[in-house]
């Protein structure tokens, strides 16, 4: 999975840290083709593969996508024991390719429910690639946001600490991490599904009817582009920002969009 010229590549200067994306839209182009949904999750590796190259390409230095989430074992037993044999195979498949490309790997979800073989894949995976520093992909696996949310106070707690914006950031599951600069959602629906709930106070939202197995380099570039013409304020007016951007105010702790 080493990076390759592509046809179209974003100026580093325009791209974001760090990308999150809702992968959705699987089990609809698989039906479009008469195939089990199952099968769109297998084209869905695909995808993640072309979009791990081209977030390389473009130093894009984050990617945190949607794998599996904590509400997604009320789907067909088939549907969800398919997903699992999919990240087990994914696991045994992908990380040396990731691994050789500089990829460090993080799987931030609950674990219990999941069987013993994908929990020591997993952690295997994360420990092969702790070393890595090219692009650091997570991959929220039984993962939701009220859980992150929920499992950071029970940590707090657990140690005797007092519950605040800043420990609660320190506890969350993708601490390692900032926060998404740019949030995806492929499939066509406009909302967030549970996903980073807590590090996605101030992220920028792009939507797209482009279904996950369709996603490319091409449609990459049209979320960063749109992302570029944002003004990101973070709670400031628009002369807050042209001030703090001025020669004379730079270096004395201004917002600023990265």
């Amino acid at each position: 999975m080493s990076p390759t010229e592509s046809s179209k590549t974003t100026p580093i200067a325009t791209a974001p840290h760090h990308v999150a994306i809702v992968m959705d839209g699987n089990g609809r182009w698989a039906k479009q083709r008469k195939m089990p949904r199952v099968a769109g999750h297998k084209q869905g590796v695909d995808a993640l593969r072309r979009t791990v190259r081209a977030c390389i390409e473009r130093e894009v230095s984050v990617l945190t996508v949607f794998a599996f989430s904590s509400e997604n074992w009320s789907r067909p037993v088939e549907e969800v024991s398919g997903l699992m044999d999919l990240l087990a195979v994914a696991l045994t498949r992908e990380v040396p390719r990731l691994h050789k490309n500089g990829v460090k790997l993080h799987f931030p979800g609950e674990r219990s429910g999941l069987s013993p073989r994908v929990v020591q894949g997993l952690q295997r995976a994360q420990e092969t690639t702790a070393g890595n520093s090219r692009l650091t992909l997570n991959v929220c696996f039984n993962y939701g946001g009220r859980w992150d949310i929920a499992q950071a106070a029970r940590k707090l707690v657990a140690q005797g600490r007092e519950i605040t914006e800043s420990s609660l950031d320190e506890a969350m599951s993708l601490s390692h991490v900032p926060d998404p600069d740019l949030l995806i959602r492929t499939g066509g629906e406009m909302r967030i599904s549970n996903f980073l709930l807590w590090q996605a106070a101030y992220t920028e939202l792009f939507f797209t009817p482009c279904l996950w197995p369709n996603f490319d380099a091409d449609e990459l570039d049209r979320a960063i582009a749109d992302f570029a013409g944002r003004e990101r304020r973070f709670g400031q007016t628009p002369e807050q920002l042209a001030r703090a951007d001025s020669p004379s105010q730079k270096g004395k702790g201004g917002s600023s969009d990265a």
